[in-house]
């Protein structure tokens, strides 16, 4: 039996990730499981530096 997995990113953020990383194409043309496991690994490095600039702004006085 399968398992879907939930997803920890909006669609949004994904989608905006990808066109900021250049492989939005692959995405439209093949859907997400046509991108490459570097360029999955870069998103989810890229979702974490937006994440720690939001928090680093939150805790400004």
């Amino acid at each position: 039996m399968s398992r879907r997995r939930r997803s920890v990113m909006s669609e949004q953020l994904k989608t905006e990730l990808a066109k900021d990383l250049g492989f939005y194409d692959t995405v439209q043309q093949e859907g997400w499981g046509g991108i490459r496991a570097k360029d999955a690994g870069n998103m989810v490095k890229r979702a974490i530096q937006l994440a720690e600039q939001a928090a680093a702004k939150s805790n400004q006085p």
